[in-house]
């Protein structure tokens, strides 16, 4: 099946639109034209801030926790920005770097006065007058300005008046929505990561204590507001991106389930039920087999099972899916992403890529298989960024989770692995829904 779908309890709020809010043509869960400002209005936006702290601690409180990747907790990065010495500014970073995830180009698409309402949120408790839209995409930036056009004038006085607002494009790469790119990019450099500390917190956009947040992360905080008896729920849910190749003619689906939701749950909704494997997390939480369609859809959850839920990206795998090709061909485009500034990434990365690749044709010689268990072993962090991190993964989960797949490469025999893997990631490609 594919489209966008809500499998959040009946009257629990979502950040999908309703069918009855998303106009003409909607789907399933609403992916028509989107809301407008009467429409976000009538479902309490933009509501007035008296207190800022208030929202915070409701926002600590509730526990939620960064949709970027790390899962850090929201509360935490607001105060070390509100705390930091000097002005600060904030940045809805809506750049998706992993191909296989969608879920922020579609909410800039199509809800984009809840993510606008979201920053203004951000502003207001960290004390920013100043902010960015981060992103790549023409249809988001399209709906992210004519919401900005159209965006309510802010009654109250500092520190929770309406910040100012700027939209800034980047190129569409892997390491685009690092926040230390993203604070190169907005302060007019490339969209390349820097070497930390300093951290963007620190010492950010124009050497300012820097707020970068997803702009799922936004768009629940904004609903943690207007909602706050449903606070807890809210922070809980989360966005996921389905892909594969099998299953209903390669079904995808952007669906948002509540915490725990377990993942053969998913799977049987797109169409993946038959899935034997599944790359979690968009590429950063690597490969995982036999048992995964019990995992629970949370981070302490995949945490325990030794996986990540990264930006909520899952690529199944099915009976006909070679999972060494698609780790090749997950390291072969990890390793075509590098930044380039890390010495150690461009030879780590490479070294996992083109090894892997000869696992995949079947060397034996000088045992490879050895060499990669060493390397993804010792590669993770030494990186600027978490680019050489997901390839360690992707290599070390394929290693240690599906062996006997590797083994069977001995012979050199796999036709799905026969070719050179493509460095273009067009096997994780999801169109936005």
């Amino acid at each position: 099946m594919t489209g966008v779908f809500s499998l959040l309890p009946e009257g629990r709020p979502g950040l999908l639109l309703p069918h009855s809010e998303a106009g003409p043509g909607a789907g399933p869960s609403g992916t028509g034209p989107g809301e407008d400002l009467a429409r976000y209005l009538a479902q309490g936006g933009y509501a007035p801030l008296p207190d800022p702290e208030v929202l915070l601690d409701r926002v600590a409180v509730a526990g939620l926790r960064g949709r970027g990747g790390a899962g850090f907790p929201a509360a935490v990065k607001l105060r070390a920005v509100r705390d930091a010495p000097g002005h600060s500014v904030v940045v809805a970073n809506g750049e998706e770097g992993e191909p296989g995830s969608v879920k922020d180009r579609w909410l800039l698409r199509h809800r984009p006065h809840l993510v606008l309402d979201g920053l203004r949120l951000a502003a207001a408790m960290t004390g920013a007058a100043r902010g960015w839209v981060y992103l790549s995409d023409d249809h988001a930036e399209r709906a992210v300005r004519r919401a900005l056009a159209e965006r309510p004038a802010e009654p109250t006085a500092e520190p929770t008046a309406e910040p100012a607002v700027d939209v800034v494009r980047t190129e569409h790469t892997y390491v685009a929505g690092e926040e230390s790119a993203v604070v190169r990019r907005v302060d007019g450099g490339p969209a390349l990561p820097t070497a930390k500390p300093p951290r963007p917190f620190e010492s950010g956009v124009g050497g300012a204590p820097t707020l970068v947040a997803n702009v799922e992360t936004l768009a629940r905080i904004a609903l943690i507001h207007s909602r706050p008896d449903a606070a807890a729920a809210v922070a809980a849910g989360h966005l996921v991106t389905l892909s594969g190749h099998g299953g209903a003619d390669g079904a995808t689906a952007l669906v948002e389930v509540p915490a725990g939701a377990r993942l053969k749950v998913l799977a049987d909704l797109a169409g993946h039920g038959a899935a034997e494997a599944v790359l979690l997390g968009g590429m950063f939480g690597g490969l995982h087999g036999d048992g995964w369609p019990d995992l629970p859809l949370d981070h302490d959850g995949l945490h325990a099972a030794g996986t990540a839920l990264g930006c909520g990206a899952l690529h199944f795998l099915h009976p006909g899916d070679c999972p060494v090709a698609v780790a090749t061909e997950a390291a072969a485009y990890l390793a075509a992403q590098s930044a380039r500034q890390c010495g150690v990434c461009v030879s780590g990365t490479g070294a996992l890529a083109t090894t892997l690749a000869a696992v995949a044709r079947g060397a034996t010689d000088d045992d490879p298989v050895g060499r990669l268990r060493r390397w993804s072993g010792q590669l993770p962090g030494r990186g600027a960024c978490g680019l050489l991190d997901a390839a360690a993964r992707v290599v070390a989960t394929l290693l240690d989770r599906l062996p006997h797949r590797v083994d069977a490469h001995r012979d050199g025999a796999c036709p799905e692995c026969a070719h050179p893997a493509p460095e273009d990631g067009r096997r994780f490609r999801v169109p936005v829904p």
